[in-house]
């Protein structure tokens, strides 16, 4: 398996800088290869759902927010077998850039005994796993995204016991807030469900994709960038409650009063400025001023944005 996902990264290695997406899973010691999006689709087979492009979706209500993709199989699509209560871990192409936003996980049950030929569109879907912000605060704090970074770019869901057997989509994301409209990174695989309980989702668990989210949701229109954002300590994460919890949705993450080092690296060449203090002042593709105001400085927070601090 290791050799196997080491030849993944490689492959995908060049085209990191231009975000990315799932690459493989596996779960019970087995590897399940991802789809490449850059490859030919011819002679391709994966469990995961054909996508196209490393680009994000920036609107939340794409018709491609459900998988990356306009819902349809691959020419040779598989599917994978899994036990509930079986952990199945994702994996992201490496070095993952946006370590600000949330990871969510979702399953939608297909209608019939195979998702073969079933168009992820049409299915509603429920939440079986989520994190926002962990600790500290929404413009310093840590995100589900850089845990999912330091867990060398993988996040790690286990389907509930709960869930009914039968024929499911998976659907791993991560969201980056690091610059509005908020970037969502969705990808899709296809399972069977064997061993499962009798709980199935009520209706306020479950959502369509596109329709679950909004591009007004608090969760995608949060700025780290504001002086609220360096105090604030609770973030919504967008969609419909977590499977089980009984919740009405959006669901909060709060966290103490804590604060997360930001790096310190080198500076972009700067002159004497203008920026106010948390204004933006540097960053891949930032084509304004790089001054700050006394006694403000211009610290980097990541390849995309830099700070008056």
């Amino acid at each position: 398996m290791l050799a196997t996902f080491s030849l993944a990264l490689g492959l995908f290695a060049a085209k990191v800088q231009a975000h990315g997406g799932v690459i493989g899973y596996s779960w019970d010691g087995t590897w399940y290869e991802g789809w490449h999006p850059y490859n030919t689709p011819v002679g391709q087979t994966s469990i995961e759902r054909p996508w196209a492009t490393y680009d994000p979706i920036m609107d939340a209500t794409a018709s491609t927010v459900g998988c990356n993709n306009d819902g349809n199989p691959g020419p040779n699509q598989l599917t994978a077998t899994v036990a509930a209560g079986t952990a199945i871990t994702a994996y992201w192409n490496q070095v993952w850039p946006h370590p600000y936003g949330p990871m969510t996980t979702y399953l939608g049950k297909c209608p019939g005994s195979s998702c073969d030929g079933v168009n992820t569109n049409s299915l509603k879907w429920f939440k079986i796993d989520e994190a926002g912000l962990l600790s500290g605060t929404v413009g310093k704090g840590v995100w589900g995204s850089g845990k999912m970074i330091d867990q060398n770019c993988s996040w790690t869901t286990t389907i509930p016991s709960t869930v009914p057997s039968g024929a499911y989509m998976i659907r791993f994301e991560t969201i980056a807030l690091h610059s509005l409209p908020a970037q969502i990174y969705p990808e899709c695989a296809q399972l069977t469900i064997t061993g499962g309980g009798n709980r199935a989702p009520t209706s306020s668990e479950l959502v369509s994709f596109p329709g679950g989210y909004s591009n007004s949701d608090p969760g995608l229109t949060v700025n780290l960038y504001t002086q609220e954002a360096m105090t604030d300590t609770t973030y919504i994460v967008p969609g419909p409650p977590l499977y089980g919890s009984g919740g009405n949705g959006g669901s909060p993450t709060t966290t103490p009063h804590t604060t997360t080092p930001i790096t310190t690296s080198p500076p972009p060449t700067s002159t004497p400025g203008t920026i106010p203090q948390y204004g933006q002042c540097g960053g891949i593709g930032w084509t304004g001023g790089t001054g700050c105001v006394a006694p403000y400085q211009c610290k980097v927070i990541n390849d995309y944005y830099s700070q008056c601090l």
